[in-house]
């Protein structure tokens, strides 16, 4: 097995689980159809888990699971349809899932959306908030007695090095006073999938649910589709890409997969983890790594579950 002591930027997913068994694991990975939910989804399948590949485009989730179930021998892998800027399409993929499945495990929320221009869910709310946290705080509140059941579970919220771009603004947080700015509103979307997992760990830490959010490190994956020039200009000039050294996807999927299976992290949770670490909190304006105090904030982490079970309309009994 390796030293996983020594785990860091360049570890990659299967160093991740050498040595792990998860026959008779249960896992939901969000956004699985590309990218670092691709690799997520394969890695925990070659270790034996049952593995529900969510896709917005069914068609490519399904030829991502053919190729996953070539590679690994692992048959138990499906594709079920999520739009998780819908609040219908969350709410018909949970009650499906639930309808047909026992104890849920592992629940990976890595989709997301990044920098994108100004645009409103079909629930009104601004575009980047709205699919990266609340899309994933319903879908988490309505898998929680799937997850009870499966306890010990874990569940991973990827964030970003870019909740360092803005704390949650909570007297705007829809953007109908303040002007739009894409990577602000970023900052404020990755901020909160921290909170998130702050508040649910808390809230579920008793009764075997564990919660992290994670920092995957800098990847050139389609989640990138709206940048440009100036965009990687401003980051460098904001301090998030002028010293940061790019991953390949295994290594980028690994802090995520670290985070869901990771023995040494029994017993614990509400942590942020970057590299396959947990975070330090920053001090260093001009470093890249580390996790924000403000995102960590219990405090913070209650009033955004409670903002967001308002704006969504539910209360759930966690």
């Amino acid at each position: 097995m390796a030293d996983r002591s020594a785990f860091d930027h360049d570890t990659t997913t299967d160093q991740v689980l050498e040595g792990l068994d998860l026959t008779g694991r249960t896992a939901i990975v969000t956004g699985s159809s590309g990218g670092l939910g691709a690799e997520a989804a394969r890695a925990l399948a070659s270790k034996g888990a049952s593995v529900t590949i969510t896709a917005r485009d069914v068609p490519k989730g399904e030829k991502v699971a053919a190729e996953i179930r070539s590679s690994t021998g692992n048959e138990a892998v499906e594709v079920r349809r999520l739009e998780l800027g819908s609040i219908d399409s969350v709410r018909e993929f949970a009650a499906s899932w639930r309808a047909d499945h026992g104890p849920l495990h592992i629940l990976l929320n890595n989709a997301g959306v990044m920098a994108s221009p100004f645009e409103r869910t079909e629930g009104g709310f601004e575009l980047q908030f709205g699919t990266n946290h609340l899309g994933h705080f319903l879908l988490t509140g309505l898998l929680a007695p799937a997850l009870i059941e499966g306890a010990p579970s874990r569940v991973v919220c990827v964030s970003s090095g870019g909740h360092r771009l803005s704390p949650v603004v909570f007297e705007d947080i829809q953007y109908e006073e303040r002007p739009y700015d894409k990577w602000e509103a970023y900052g404020q979307a990755k901020t909160a999938n921290v909170l998130h997992a702050v508040e649910l760990d808390r809230r579920l830490r008793d009764k075997g649910v564990r919660a992290f959010s994670i920092h995957p490190g800098g990847i050139m994956t389609e989640l990138g589709r709206h940048l440009d020039e100036n965009d990687i200009k401003m980051l460098a000039d904001r301090g998030m890409g002028s010293t940061m050294r790019f991953k390949q996807i295994p290594a980028g999927a690994a802090t995520e997969v670290y985070a869901a299976t990771a023995p040494e992290l029994d017993g614990r949770g509400g942590l942020y983890l970057e590299d396959c670490h947990v975070a330090e909190i920053a001090s260093d304006p001009t470093r890249t790594d580390g996790v924000e105090a403000y995102a960590l904030d219990p405090e913070n982490a209650r009033r955004l579950w409670e903002e967001s079970e308002r704006l969504l309309g539910v209360h759930f009994e966690l």
